[in-house]
């Protein structure tokens, strides 16, 4: 089936039609033919899949050893399993019939947070069940009720005759019904029943209102009012002369999203009261009550919940409210996810972009909305949020437990957006006139740049100057400088593995207190002499605690060869030992200076040696123009740090 001809169909099934009388003999077999919108919700986002954190060191870290629930319907809500378990929750206590079926879902959380995804997340999940609507002749409903809103006085009956729990019963029909019951003398089998599937297109059991003019705005957005077109056929009071557009109108049996809720006025809000705890709401007309048993989802930031919470006559209102906080994401690998992800649903996805430059875009944006911490780096309470351990190179570091107790709920409510973020990508790939691609070079310039012209209080300017000249560019510097050296040295790995083998059997020695003979010279080392190597190892990479980490590497050696068959795993197979041989091999960086550097060479060789550096550098993947870029900026800022 091709595209067109599965939209026809697909069109077509949407608008069965039964009789009422069939309808309830359905209801009888099958209980989701009368299901709310949360329990239809509930079934659109499925069942969860548990993650055991133990099997995982770095989620073990960050979740405290727990089994979380991981949603596959938002699992590209990155970092955000906190935020969506509350939401879920919400849905199933609404489900279950507990207080939240009465309560509105509001998300609150800095801009660009999510909040707006996650809502049209839940519409489209809204759209996946279809529900059952009342019809008279050729008119639908114009507030989609439920057929069993028919049956409100004798809700007792119809369970007992047909099963369905009285909780699912409306408690009152729409005006529209009740005049048509009226003209049918009561003949409920005059009715129909059509089964829609909820449409963000169409506004049918989905709906969105935004605040307007604080000055013309009315309760009509919500609740709909007279159509003045009718009033030449109708009186004003007649049902069929109302216009049922309203937000709460379209969204019965699905979901209302109320967009900045709060900075609407009060007396706008006023009927969300009565639908929420009545599940029906009053017309501007007197054409009787209106039903609704909908979903009503609102959000706004911070300061205008603050604003509306501060204000006294709001206690009725704050008390219907079900909040679940939306921070941004304080994981750089999670953020680094978001990137790529909007990078793949841009035209950016095959336009080259250099290692480091998305996590260092990430690094700047968490650090911009973590706590400072006493006595601690930013930079390693960054990290230790994001499940990395740093016992052997930060021995200030605390544990995630301690950063957060300090931090406060509301850490992660301020700081760089993600939509920030991605403009300052869009710009970092668009940088050089030249060639689309992305460089970390282009993206702490562009950074600086778009800090100072956001015009922010002199602290904050401050803070984020300093998170990108400081420790952004010394982090990167580093980094750059390991590459460099690594495309430079073509034996790099081979003496790598040299120098771990050589440093577990010293680390054995030493542990053992025995002295070590070289089999290759006859040289003996004391246990102080061994020491004394080993710290030449060491000390490059600064560690902290050298006898614990000793232990741990020799021990990582030992089991890897009684596990497989004798063979000693790779110098680069185990991160920790890795970085510190790295710092190792690239304490002494003059040699490599006349060969990288895009000077002309004075030999062959050098050139020769040139050419092969770029070329491995590329299969690092760095474009041509990145590598001269990359290796100017190292050679200035090694001058500068020297």
């Amino acid at each position: 089936m091709n595209i067109l001809e599965k939209i026809k169909t697909n069109y077509s099934a949407s608008m069965n039609e039964m009789t009422v009388a069939a309808y309830l003999e359905e209801c009888r077999k099958d209980p989701k033919m009368y299901a709310k919108p949360a329990e239809r919700i509930l079934d659109a986002i499925g069942e969860p899949e548990m993650l055991d954190t133990r099997q995982d060191p770095k989620l073990s870290r960050i979740f405290s050893n727990k089994k979380i629930k991981i949603y596959p319907a938002f699992r590209d809500f990155y970092g955000m399993e906190s935020t969506i378990e509350q939401i879920v929750s919400y849905f199933r206590h609404s489900a279950q019939g507990l207080e939240e079926k009465k309560q509105i879902l509001y998300l609150m959380g800095p801009v660009g947070g999510g909040k707006s995804s996650l809502a049209e997340k839940l519409k489209h999940l809204m759209q996946q069940f279809p529900i059952y609507v009342l019809k008279a002749g050729e008119q639908i409903s114009p507030v989609f009720e439920s057929p069993l809103g028919l049956f409100a006085d004798y809700a007792d009956e119809l369970e007992e005759e047909y099963g369905i729990p009285t909780r699912y019963i409306p408690g009152c029909m729409s005006p529209w019904a009740s005049k048509r019951l009226r003209e049918f003398d009561g003949d409920i089998n005059r009715f129909k029943v059509v089964r829609l599937f909820p449409s963000i297109q169409e506004q049918i059991a989905i709906s969105k209102t935004e605040p307007g003019d604080e000055n013309n705005q009315d309760i009509s957005t919500l609740v709909g009012k007279v159509d003045i077109r009718k009033l030449a056929d109708y009186q004003q009071s007649d049902p069929d002369a109302y216009s049922y557009t309203g937000g709460l109108c379209l969204a019965n049996q699905g979901l209302l999203e109320f967009v900045e809720m709060f900075k609407a006025p009060i007396k706008v809000l006023n009927p969300l009261l009565t639908a929420t705890q009545e599940k029906n709401y009053k017309g501007t007309e007197p054409i009787g009550a209106i039903p609704f048993d909908g979903i009503i989802l609102a959000h706004s930031n911070e300061s205008e919940w603050a604003k509306f919470l501060n204000d006294k006559k709001n206690e009725a209102f704050l008390d219907r409210i079900y909040k679940v906080q939306v921070p941004y994401v304080l994981r750089v690998s999670e953020e680094i996810k978001i990137y790529e992800k909007l990078i793949r649903e841009s035209s950016l996805k095959d336009a080259p972009c250099a290692p480091k430059t998305i996590e260092l875009l990430a690094e700047f944006s968490v650090m911009s909305r973590l706590k400072e911490p006493e006595n601690s780096s930013i930079y390693s309470k960054m990290r230790v949020y994001n499940g990395e351990t740093l016992r052997e190179t930060d021995p200030n570091a605390k544990s995630i437990q301690e950063y957060r107790d300090d931090a406060g709920i509301n850490e992660g409510m301020q700081g760089i957006s993600t939509r920030f973020a991605f403009k300052i990508l869009s710009k970092v790939f668009n940088f050089d006139s030249e060639e689309i691609a992305a460089s970390p070079v282009h993206l702490l310039y562009v950074l600086e740049q778009e800090v100072i012209k956001m015009m922010l209080p002199p602290e904050t300017e401050s803070k984020y100057l300093h998170l990108i000249k400081s420790v952004l560019a010394s982090k990167y510097a580093e980094f750059i400088s390991d590459e460099i050296q690594k495309a430079y040295i073509e034996s790099y790995s081979s003496y790598g593995q040299n120098i771990f083998e050589k440093y577990v059997v010293y680390a054995d020695h030493w542990m053992q207190n025995n002295d070590y003979r070289d089999p290759d010279s006859g040289e003996i080392f004391d246990r102080s002499i061994l020491n004394e190597e080993l710290e030449k190892i060491e000390k490059p990479a600064g560690i902290a605690n050298p006898k614990d980490f000793r232990s741990e590497v020799t021990n990582f050696f030992l089991r890897h060869k009684a596990n497989h068959g004798g063979r000693s795993p790779r110098w680069d197979s185990y991160e920790k030992i890795k970085n510190v041989i790295e710092k190792k091999i690239f304490t002494n960086t003059e040699d490599l200076l006349p060969v990288v550097s895009f000077n002309v060479k004075t030999n062959e060789e050098d050139e020769k040696k040139h050419r092969d550096f770029t070329r491995r550098m590329r299969d690092r993947g760095y474009t041509d123009k990145q590598i001269r870029i990359l290796v100017d900026w190292f050679m200035r800022v090694r001058k500068t740090m020297a």
